[in-house]
């Protein structure tokens, strides 16, 4: 996966970086949950809350790709690569 050298206006940045932290201390809380020895059924609703997490924060990056990357790059010409690109991401999100 390669790194994006430019820099895009994205709305729900901030946003974003608090669904992700909340997500980290999560998996953080279901890996003690594992350790200490919880019942299956306990972790296994806890992973289901964090994939419902982690897909709500990809709508969100996937909402501010369409407003803003995607925009831009249409702007400036480039949009053949950044369509294919979105392709290979949106295939991958979707799965």
């Amino acid at each position: 996966m390669g790194l994006l050298t430019n820099k895009h206006t994205h709305t729900h940045t901030k946003g974003v970086i608090n669904r992700l932290a909340r997500v980290e201390g999560h998996v953080r809380s279901i890996k003690e949950m594992v350790i200490s020895g919880r019942d299956c059924s306990e972790i296994l609703i806890q992973l289901a809350a964090v994939e419902s997490a982690l897909r709500r924060t990809g709508k969100l990056i996937l909402e501010d790709h369409l407003e803003h990357c995607i925009t831009d790059a249409i702007n400036d010409g480039d949009q053949k690569e950044a369509l294919a690109n979105f392709k290979d991401a949106l295939t991958k999100f979707i799965r």
